[in-house]
């Protein structure tokens, strides 16, 4: 398993680790791209996914900005049933871009109170030019129970962040792209700028600048984050 000094080791999977259990019956390894890919090859024994809408809700248009920041319980129960995520599923996400969408879809179990997941280091591109097993099949559709317990705790509401603009021991993390975070790309908004008193640094500068978009080690994303005063001893909001 990966290491590396990390403080939650086990939120990662290697690619290597993964090889020796892809055949585990109690995982499920999730593709988190865009299913046409998953069609064309995937990790063997993966499961793609074919409405991304654990996000937002299926019923709200394509093209809203009002949609919510995750599906209903209902819909994501639905959704995680079908694809063979019961309550006791050791749950291994991947994609081919940076675990972008692998960890968004990390985060949602984490929020409806399923902790056992962790995200594949390197995703796709690593295990594909290891040449680890891959398939164009589909697994088999299996009987399980999901049960969405939301952790309210894992998310931060306007009111409370608006409530901790200024305070010395909180800090506001943007990740967004550069152009987000200096106001030359509204990506559609009505706004630009960001959070007063927020620092700032792209999602992409926590992977190594090759291929494979592996995460950086523990020591340098920590001197990364010290350097703009992002500490364990303050109150962290990402957005």
């Amino acid at each position: 398993m990966t290491t590396q000094g990390y403080a939650r080791p086990e939120m990662l999977a290697d690619t290597d680790w993964l090889a020796e259990h892809i055949d585990d019956p109690n995982i499920r390894i999730i593709d988190c791209d865009e299913f046409p890919e998953y069609r064309r090859s995937h990790i063997k024994n993966a499961v793609g996914i074919q409405v991304h809408h654990y996000i937002k809700h299926p019923d709200y248009p394509k093209d809203s900005h009002a949609y919510p920041w995750v599906a209903e319980p209902d819909v994501v129960k639905g959704l995680m049933e079908k694809m063979g995520i019961g309550d006791d599923t050791l749950v291994v996400t991947y994609d081919a871009n940076g675990s972008l969408s692998a960890a968004r879809f990390w985060w949602v179990l984490n929020y409806y109170g399923h902790t056992n997941v962790k995200v594949l280091n390197g995703g796709w591109r690593k295990w594909h030019d290891e040449g680890k097993p891959t398939s164009i099949d589909r697994p088999p559709v299996v009987s399980v129970t999901f049960t969405p317990n939301a952790n309210e705790d894992l998310i931060c509401t306007l009111d409370y962040g608006v409530g901790q603009v200024g305070h010395s021991d909180t800090v506001f993390l943007d990740v967004r792209a550069d152009g987000e975070w200096d106001g030359s790309n509204s990506r559609g908004n009505e706004r630009v700028g960001h959070i007063p008193g927020a620092v700032h640094l792209e999602w992409t500068n926590f992977l190594n600048e090759d291929r494979h978009r592996t995460f950086k080690t523990a020591e340098e994303l920590r001197s990364m984050l010290e350097m703009i005063g992002v500490t364990a001893d303050k109150n962290v909001i990402t957005y």
